[in-house]
This record gives C-alpha cells, structure tokens and sequence, in this order.
C-alpha cells in the first residue's frame, strides 16, 4: 500500500524549525527574516515584537499581492453598481475578472456590472504615446452603453511609470457627463509594500468622494456599517441574515454586496463593526473622527464569536428589547452548531493546522478550528502591520517609512453640518466601565498557544520546509501555494476565495466548515500522493525523429 514519504525530520522545537527555515538564506537575508518569524510567548499584557509590512527581498517567491490587487481586487471589486475601468494591459484586468468569488445581489434596479471586465487594453503605442486619449474614450464608451451611477478608475504599473494623468481625465469626464460620478485611484502595483497599500488608497477615494452624499434617514432602529466584510463566498449574506433576523440593519457594507447609496449613506449609521482590522481600521476612524460614529471590533467567523459579536452589538445599543432578541436568535441557531460539532470533533479533535492568509483571516479562522478541537501550529498574515499581530497598543510606536510615506493620508476634520453625538461622553464611559471596549483590537498573538510560530511575509520556499518538518493535517493559504502543498500529500484549504466552497461566516457557515474540514483532514487520498520522480527519479527521454 502506497503511503506518504512526508514525515517530521525535527521534534516540534520552534527554536529548531526557526533556524531551518533560516538555514539556506545568505546572512543577510537571514538577519532580515528572523525579526519576520517571531516564536509566540503567549504573554498576557506584552508580545514580542515582530517585523512587518517590509518589502519582500528581491528574489523571494512572495505570496503577497500587488497595490491594484488591493484596491481593484478586494475593496471595489464586490461593488456591483460601479463600472470598475481598469487603465492597463488586459492582463491586469484579468484578475479583476471575479476571480476572488465576490457574490452579490443584483436588487431591485438590478443593476449589476461585477460579471464585466472593463479596461482600456494598453498597447505598445500607447507606453510610447501615453493612453489618456484611450482612456477618456473609454469612459465615454462605458456611460453610453450603461449608464452607471459612477464609473471609478484604477492605475496599473505602465501608468504610473509614464505619467499618465488619469485624475484629470476623471474630472474632465465628471463635468462632461454630468449625472456620473468619475474619479481614480493612483494604485500603481508597485506602490507600497503589498495590496495593503491598495487597500488604502481605495477606501481613501470612497471616502473622498462618495461617503457623505446621501442624508436620507434609512429606515431601521438600531443601524450599522460592517466594516471589511467582503462577501467571499456569500459570507454577507449569511451575516445579514443574522443581523436581520436581530432587528439590526445594516446601513452599508465595506464593501461586500456593497452598493454606491450604501457607501453615500454609510454617516447615518450609529455603529460601526470592523471585521478586517488590516483593511478598514482607518476608515472606522475618519468616520468617527468626521461624523462622530463609534466603532468596535467584530468576528464572524466562528458560532462563538458570531454570538459575541452580536451581543456586543447589542450592548452597545443598552435596549432590552434588543438584547433579549439576540439572545433568543443565539439560542435559536446554536444546536445545530453543536450538533454538527458533536459529529464532526471526534475525528477532528487533536489535529493541527496552519494558516498564511490576507486581512484578519489567519485569526479569525482559528475560532473555527477551536470549536473543532484542533491546534493551530503556525500562523501569518501575507500583508500585515505590527498592530495586527501585536494589538493597537503598538500603533504610536510604529515608525513611518518611505514605503509608508508613499500612500497619501486624508486629514479629517469634524462635519459641523453632519456631525452627530451618537452616545454622550457621560454613555461611553458608563460602557467602558462596565469593560465594553471602543476601538479595541489586541492582535492575532495574543490568542495563540506558546510556543507557536507567527510569520509574516511567508514565501513558497518556507511553506514547503514548514509542511515538511512539522507535518500539519491541513495547510490553509490561497491559490498561489495551494497546488504545491497539495503535491507534498498534505490537504489544502484555500481560504481566500473558498475554491468552491462557502460560506463560511455565521452560524450556518461554521457548519459547513466543520463538514468541509473534517472530509479534508480524514481523507485517505492524501496518503496516496506520490510524485511520479519519487518511484523513478530517472528520466528517460527520446528524440522525436528516433
């Protein structure tokens, strides 16, 4: 019988493994990397400290994207009614062509432009010549066949290097047509060290020129924005479900099945819930700092963290009314959760996982994992700060460098004419001291065992030395890494945009994670992986005229 001819050649000695990831490097990358690969303490009120948001080393195979991967991919790409026109070569708007698995809902006016790619197909004459005439005629083909309420541009690399100026196009083009919203993102792939910078630059842009448009008071008794939501796989829908079946409205989503209204309605909400701390923290800030709307950190992703993040809500709030209806939907949805977690954890309890992902997802997920009774061993984040590791307390210490320095800040002031007190300082108090938290997030280390590993910035070279020494029975990443840890016999979960899979979020999301991991890490098939050179390495060949 075929077995695997992957085993651990080290005990699970961190200090060990640390140094065999660190081992083939030249000492000077070694150096470089160790400060990104931190052995966690576990410690209560401190953490070590880890370097994060660098440059990758030239010649390193990153998992990290690009600015415009970003901006295009992550952040406007759920948008369904703004026509996303990408100013480039066709081959960056390919990966705009849904390939994150973003769902929506076409409403009422069923307008819906994210099963469109749209770009300007840079040329070579148009490198030489520059693209700003292609790209206004663009524009103008986009609003005649479609009409849209907005229409956002996004700079590749080619742009950026020969200058072309695509925010006076927008204007040009926003007086011209009138009744269409036209302005551009500068998210040249190279700017920044990752798509964190791109993540940036885009809701810097919404928050620029959409949020604040429309006062319309919506209707609903107790309003929300979620914040770093994106809808994978519908997990939006599944939160919305919850929250509605709670009595919660959610004003706007950042921007999963997100809509423009949503975004020009999002100052009338009283919460704001961040979900992706990476992505979104600022804009929770400029929207407190702007129009006086608090915000707390949220999960999810997992049943618990679901429950807590709904009666956090509702505390908020303080309306029995509300609270006794959460409760009741908690008590509601839970035993089916733990239904399935009664079938699924004898043969997932004790299991060990890992996890390189982008956002908040590299922590949240392991609230999953725990429900199902198995260890998270390792863990990073491809595009992570130190306060997503460390918590926010790190912020003031954190230094600004050039790579940092390239991605504009918007300085906001309070909007006298749209500012409103949602609590008094009398009311957030009384909540702080009742140990509700404000602006709260203390980090992916905190909640993981001692001894584990946290790395920033994996590359390919690491994931496969990590696979290969501490065997986990399941490695979680996306789609870059997910074929070659695949072909070492080890299950792969790819959870950027779920393969086919999702949701994943809520309560009935959780379930169908448990089941999906669970037919994952019991599988047989992985024992059977053997590449063809391991039963003969020799390769025999002939020519074609033999």
């Amino acid at each position: 019988m075929a077995t695997s001819t992957l085993k651990k050649i080290v005990p699970e000695n961190p200090a060990h493994i640390k140094a065999e990831l660190l081992a083939k490097y030249p000492s000077k990358v070694a150096r470089k990397r160790s400060k990104q690969i931190m052995i966690n303490e576990a410690m209560e009120n401190t953490t070590p400290e880890i370097s994060a948001n660098v440059r990758t080393t030239p010649g390193i195979i990153t998992m990290r994207g690009c600015s415009y991967a970003g901006c295009k991919g992550v952040i406007m790409g759920p948008t369904r009614d703004v026509v996303n026109l990408v100013h480039g070569p066709i081959g960056c708007s390919f990966y705009a062509w849904l390939t994150r698995r973003n769902q929506t809902n076409a409403g009422a006016d069923g307008e819906n432009y994210m099963n469109y790619c749209f770009s300007t197909d840079m040329q070579d004459s148009d490198i030489i010549f520059g693209g700003e005439k292609k790209l206004e005629a663009a524009i103008q083909e986009a609003y005649d066949l479609f009409h849209p309420r907005s229409i956002a541009i996004f700079a590749t690399c080619p742009v950026g290097l020969i200058g072309d100026d695509i925010h006076t196009v927008a204007k040009r083009m926003k007086e011209k047509l009138g009744d269409c919203n036209v302005f551009a993102f500068s998210c040249e792939g190279y700017k920044g060290v990752s798509q964190s910078a791109g993540h940036h630059i885009a809701n810097n842009q919404i928050f620029r020129h959409i949020v604040g448009e429309n006062d319309e008071v919506k209707p609903g008794k107790y309003k929300i924005n979620l914040l770093g939501e994106y809808n994978i796989g519908g997990d939006g829908f599944e939160i919305d479900r919850i929250l509605k079946k709670c009595g919660i409205t959610n004003i706007s989503t950042f921007s999963g099945n997100s809509t423009y209204d949503q975004f020009a309605s999002c100052h009338t909400a009283d919460l704001n819930a961040v979900m992706c701390h990476r992505s979104i923290n600022y804009v929770a800030d400029m929207l407190e700092t702007k129009y006086g709307i608090p915000w707390v950190k949220v999960n999810f992703i997992g049943a618990a963290a679901t429950a807590k993040s709904l009666r956090k809500i509702a505390g908020y709030f303080g309306e029995k009314e509300l609270i006794d209806l959460v409760e009741a939907v908690i008590a509601e949805e839970m035993p089916d959760v733990e239904k399935a977690i009664a079938d699924v954890r004898p043969r997932t309890q004790g299991k060990t996982a890992m996890m390189f992902l982008g956002g908040s997802r590299a922590h949240h997920y392991q609230e999953l994992f725990k429900e199902m009774g198995m260890r998270v061993i390792a863990a990073g984040y491809e595009f992570a700060h130190r306060d997503d590791y460390e918590g926010r307390k790190v912020i003031p210490d954190l230094k600004v460098d050039a790579d940092s320095r390239n991605i504009e800040e918007i300085e906001v002031f309070r909007d006298e004419a749209k500012y409103r007190e949602r609590k008094t300082p009398e009311e957030i108090k009384a909540l702080e001291d009742s140990g509700y938290k404000f602006k709260e997030y203390d980090g992916m280390a905190p909640d993981m065992e001692k001894d584990t590993l946290i790395i920033d910035d994996l590359n390919q070279y690491e994931a496969e030395k990590l696979v290969e020494m501490m065997k986990p029975d399941l490695f979680c990443g996306g789609i870059k890494e997910k074929y070659s840890i695949q072909k070492l016999g080890v299950p792969m979960k790819q959870l950027h945009s779920y393969d086919s899979g999702g949701p994943y979020a809520g309560f009935k999301g959780a379930i169908n994670f448990y089941y999906e991991i669970d037919r994952l890490v019991n599988s047989k098939v992985w024992s059977y992986m053997k590449a063809p050179w391991q039963d003969n390495p020799q390769l025999s060949a002939t020519y074609g005229w033999e």
